[in-house]
């Protein structure tokens, strides 16, 4: 419940409680905070335990149409073309990956874009000075 709260945080967290609850009343914040948190996981491990029994099959037949939403969330494009057209075999997509050279080997530059002169930046205009328009663009 608390994987992304690190130990600075719980540490913060500490010491927040201890100056506004003080040294007296702590540790029994601390233990009905976590009788709360140990009875909400109960009911809610007891709800889905009892909405399992009370649907019986039809609680996966529910679950099934989740699972799909998130199996089609970390889908891509090659992923799609594989799984429908080529039945999960990418092996063409592998061979491909070694026959196309890398923009390296094709452009020349480290960066793998192309070496294209850049064009000279115009001078900034003027205080007074307008900018141009174009009348076929507007």
């Amino acid at each position: 419940m608390f994987s992304n709260v690190g130990w600075s945080e719980m540490m913060i967290l500490l010491v927040a409680a201890l100056v506004i609850l003080g040294p007296e009343r702590l540790p029994g914040a601390v233990r009905w905070t976590t009788r709360s948190l140990r009875q909400i996981r109960d009911y809610a491990s007891g709800a889905t335990s009892q909405l399992k029994e009370e649907l019986g099959p039809e609680f996966e037949n529910l679950r099934k149409p989740l699972a799909d939403l998130n199996e089609l969330r970390g889908m891509s494009p090659r992923s799609v073309v594989t799984k429908h057209l080529l039945n999960g075999d990418d092996s063409l997509f592998r061979s491909l990956d070694k026959a196309v050279p890398s923009g390296d080997e094709l452009f020349g530059t480290s960066s793998g874009m192309p070496n294209y002169p850049m064009p000279k930046p115009e001078k900034p205009l003027g205080p007074d000075e307008r900018p141009p328009i174009d009348t076929d663009a507007t």
